[in-house]
């Protein structure tokens, strides 16, 4: 099955357009979203609505959760763009923005099939744990992490893409060519961020699945253009846009 993984999409309008364009140009029908369609990013609305179009199969993200619920753990930046997010989302009208509400509320944690595991942070905690590339030098976490994936895991959460192995080690996209063949080891896959890349590359990340073969795609975006909304909203820390172009 070819498919297309994408994840942390944060409301940037402006990549989620670029990557499902990308997709598209692949003949690709099926996407997957691990994920924080919200949060952070100045375009909450038209993003829900484009993955409500477009997703086969989407979970529930922690930015997501927080907008429906209270953040919790969240810091000062965070927070005041959940807050944001939700009253955006609150003053929608008509059918649409109930349906934005109900699609928030019935995402799932967590999507399993043979041999696959989906999530937004981790097989332990499906929401909010990160795995970070440095974590290979913590056995005990990651042996536990890997005890509950039956042989392969897709996520997200951390916005820096690249492969876990079992045996402890992290390949980053550019050290495999961009592409990972699965096999018969267990792995952890991290798709990168649609929206706010964090890898020192401001391009969107996500993946392709074809097959056993995993290819890491990157697409280019005017991340000005999202920067300056953000700028443009008061309740949107200035941060939030700065960091697109440095992708950190």
């Amino acid at each position: 099955m070819l498919r297309a993984i994408i994840s942390d999409i944060h409301a940037n309008l402006e990549a989620l357009e670029a990557v499902l364009a990308d997709i598209r140009q692949q003949n690709i029908s099926d996407i997957y979203c691990l994920g924080d369609i919200i949060g952070y990013g100045p375009n909450p609305c038209e993003c829900i609505d484009r993955i409500m179009a477009s997703a086969k199969q989407c979970l529930l993200g922690n930015h997501d959760q927080a907008a429906l619920f209270d953040p919790e753990g969240f810091n000062a930046s965070a927070e005041r763009a959940v807050f944001w997010t939700r009253k955006t989302l609150e003053n929608g009208s008509g059918p649409q923005a109930d349906k934005r509400w109900d699609f928030l509320g019935e995402l799932p944690r967590v999507i399993r099939e043979p041999n696959l595991l989906f999530v937004h942070g981790s097989a332990r905690n499906p929401l909010n744990e990160y795995v970070f590339p440095e974590d290979i030098y913590n056995q005990r976490k990651m042996d536990r992490i890997f005890s509950l994936v039956e042989r392969h895991c897709f996520q997200g959460h951390t916005h820096i893409p690249g492969v876990f192995t079992e045996d402890l080690n992290f390949l980053a996209p550019e050290e495999i060519d961009f592409q990972y063949e699965l096999g018969e080891k267990k792995t952890l896959v991290n798709v990168g961020s649609v929206g706010q890349p964090r890898n020192g590359d401001n391009r969107s990340s996500y993946v392709v699945l074809d097959g056993n073969k995993v290819f890491f795609k990157r697409v280019e975006y005017d991340f000005n253009k999202t920067a300056k909304k953000i700028f443009d909203i008061p309740d949107l820390d200035n941060f939030l846009g700065e960091r697109l172009a440095d992708g950190r």
